[in-house]
Parts: structure tokens; C-alpha cells; sequence
């Protein structure tokens, strides 16, 4: 089979919808050889992905295409596909361009979240209009879509009426870089930087209300631990001053640290010395930082109701993102009780057995057989 993909986030995008990309393509370059994947995008400059062949990356052919690279992966990008004799395209960020049918080529497309339909008051209308367009769009004219969660498929069938037989979940694992142990001097290096002090609480993820942060300074003050500090890391916003404010209110100033601009590359060290991990998001469509904790072998504790126990499983405890009271509660476990965080260890190491690339690659490379069949 030949397999084409909307590439464009996995050489453009460092985090989210790049970091799916690239793991996706990397996967079925490392497991299922006996393809051919070809990757279209408009550009190649940020050398994110420099293990992808450069002989099968694509760039628009014409000046008027080069000119408005938005408009060729809406439609032009259709004829290229064509002349490239594709079998199937797989639009692994949310969207695929029109024709596809008409030329004979079948189509796959990924969809991450609806949480702009979930949460529509944390989104302008006028993107919420556009992303309503792409993603109903894309799922009206897809042969398959692919699902990153069983809540995304859930969302799919009552928000927009998808036939289910039509949706497959497919996973998705993180960045290799968290499968692997940073030696002790390295990790007090890296602590050391950033005046991080042991033991302590990590989270990671942008500073913004659906991440939910000031709940956990609200959570972790209700613990009354003062052994333990609650580390913030994540690019910050508008919602930033909410965080800090929260952290005067309590008096926390001493044990609550807030750290923008760490480099992936320190992340695993800051995980893997974690005594505990903490994702309290209202609402997400994966939950990419809990997989990246469960491989750091830290415990979790993370969010009910949207999709964020299934990546965690029993590798975590799970609270009412909505009620301080109970996420203090979760928490207040964690940190006095050392053999439950063990256990739970142990049994997040089962369960991230089921990410893996070769796992991934297989289920995507069925679907695409099936679809030709």
C-alpha cells in the first residue's frame, strides 16, 4: 500500500497534534516496513522530524499552491495525491481535502477532541464556526475516522451523529524520551537549575482554565503537607494571574514553584524525581502527560469525566475536577500513604503496555487493509 499523510503538524508543531504526527509516522516507519508512507506538507524548516526520508516528503508543485498552502491541503493537494498513484490519505489533525472519492483515493481522518463543543465559552465563536466546518466536514467525507479515545468516539456519535461503526479508537503513545531513566547526577542537575527541592508534586501543561491549576494550589493548601512542594510547568496565559493569586491567597509562595520554557529534554528528569503526578483537566481528548508520567514510573492523579482515566487506568486516582474537596482528598492519599503509590506504579506499567508503536502501527496498517479489501 502507499499511504499519504496531512503532515503538515508533524514538521511544524512541537507539541499536541506534531507530537501525534510524528509519533504515528514513526511507528509505521519502525514496524510496518513493507509500505510506502509519504508525507505532504507546506513546509520543512523547523527540522523537527530529521529521521523522516526527505525523498518522501511532498511540498505543493505550483507557485499559485506554494503561495496559498491553506487552499492546497483543502483541494489541490488532491490531484498531487492522484499523480503519486496513493492508495489511502489519512489526515491525522482533524481534517482531510475534498475529491478524495473522485480520484479513487480512500480516506482516513484523526480527531483528537470536540472541546470546543464541550467547552465552547473557553473558545472565540469564530473559531468555534471554523473547527465546527473542518471537523464535521472531514468526518461527513472520511471512509474511516480514527478516534484517539473511547470519550472522542463518544463525543463523535452524540454531538454529530457518526455512524459508530465508522469510528475506530486507536492510541496513541508519547514521546520516546520519557521511556528512559535519567541517571541520579543528571536529575540533581537538572532540579538544581530550576530550584526545584525533593519531594514534590509535578504538573505539567499549559496554564489555562481547562487545565485547571488553581483547583490544585486550592487542593494541595487544603493537604496541609509542608514536606511537599507543587510544581507548575507549563506556557503561561491570561490564567496565570488567576494561579498566582490563589497561591497568595493560601500563602503558598514558599512551596508552590511555576516554571515556563523547560526544554523536553528536562522534562523526564523532573517526572521521573516526581513523587506524584498531577493532571486535574476538566476536559481533554487524550491525556498524553499522564503516559508520560505512568513511563516515568510516578503515580497519578488525575480527572473524572472526560477521557483521562482511560489513559491512566489503575495507574492513578481519579477526582471530581469540579470539587477542591475531593481532588485534596485523592491527594492527601498519595502523599501519606508510600505503598499505594507503589502499587500504583506498578500496575500504570501494565497498563502503558497497550501504547506501544508496534501496537499502534498494527491496528492502523489492519485499517488500512480493510479499507482497500
Amino acid at each position: 500500500m502507499r499511504i499519504g499523510f496531512d503532515a503538515k503538524r508533524a514538521f511544524a508543531n512541537k507539541t499536541g497534534l506534531g507530537n501525534y504526527s510524528r509519533f504515528v509516522l514513526n511507528a509505521l516507519m519502525t514496524f510496518e516496513k513493507q509500505h510506502e508512507y509519504d508525507a505532504y506538507t507546506p513546509k520543512d524548516n523547523q527540522n523537527l522530524f530529521p529521521d523522516f526520508p526527505k525523498s518522501s516528503i511532498h511540498f505543493p508543485e505550483t507557485f499559485l499552491d506554494k503561495k496559498l498552502s491553506a487552499f492546497w491541503r483543502y483541494s489541490n493537494i488532491t490531484n498531487q495525491l492522484s499523480k503519486d498513484k496513493v492508495d489511502i490519505f489519512h489526515g491525522l489533525s482533524n481534517e482531510v481535502p475534498q475529491g478524495l472519492s473522485l480520484k479513487g483515493i480512500k480516506s482516513v481522518v484523526t480527531i483528537h477532541d470536540l472541546i470546543f463543543e464541550r467547552l465552547p465559552e473557553l473558545f472565540k465563536p469564530v473559531d468555534r464556526r471554523i473547527y465546527r466546518h473542518k471537523f464535521q466536514s472531514a468526518c461527513k467525507r472520511s471512509d474511516r475516522i480514527v478516534a484517539v479515545s473511547e470519550q472522542t468516539k463518544r463525543d463523535l456519535v452524540e454531538l454529530y451523529h457518526v455512524d459508530p461503526e465508522r469510528i475506530h479508537v486507536i492510541y496513541q503513545d508519547c514521546n520516546p524520551v520519557f521511556k528512559r531513566m535519567t541517571d541520579h547526577e543528571e536529575s540533581t542537575k537538572i532540579l538544581g537549575l530550576y530550584g526545584i527541592e525533593l519531594p514534590f508534586i509535578l504538573s505539567v501543561g499549559t496554564l489555562e482554565e481547562r487545565k485547571n491549576q488553581h483547583r490544585l494550589v486550592e487542593a494541595f493548601a487544603n493537604a496541609r503537607t509542608s514536606d511537599f512542594k507543587l510544581i507548575l510547568v507549563g506556557k503561561p496565559t491570561s490564567y496565570s494571574q488567576k494561579i498566582r493569586e490563589t497561591i497568595r491567597h493560601y500563602g503558598l509562595e514558599k512551596q508552590v514553584l511555576i516554571l515556563q520554557n523547560v526544554p523536553t529534554d528536562h522534562l523526564p528528569a523532573l517526572y521521573q524525581s516526581a513523587e506524584i503526578f498531577a493532571y486535574i483537566s476538566i476536559y481533554e481528548g487524550f491525556g498524553i502527560p499522564i503516559l508520560e508520567a505512568l513511563h516515568s514510573g510516578t503515580p497519578v492523579l488525575s480527572a473524572k469525566g472526560s477521557c483521562l482515566e482511560e489513559a491512566g487506568g489503575p495507574g492513578g486516582l481519579y477526582a471530581d475536577p469540579y470539587k477542591t474537596e475531593d481532588i485534596s482528598h485523592q491527594l492527601g492519599k498519595l502523599i501519606t500513604d508510600v505503598n499505594l503509590r507503589k502499587s500504583l506504579v506498578s500496575a500504570g506499567k501494565r497498563h502503558i503496555e497497550q501504547f506501544t508503536g508496534k501496537n499502534i502501527a498494527g491496528q492502523l496498517i489492519d485499517l488500512y487493509q480493510n479499507m482497500i479489501r
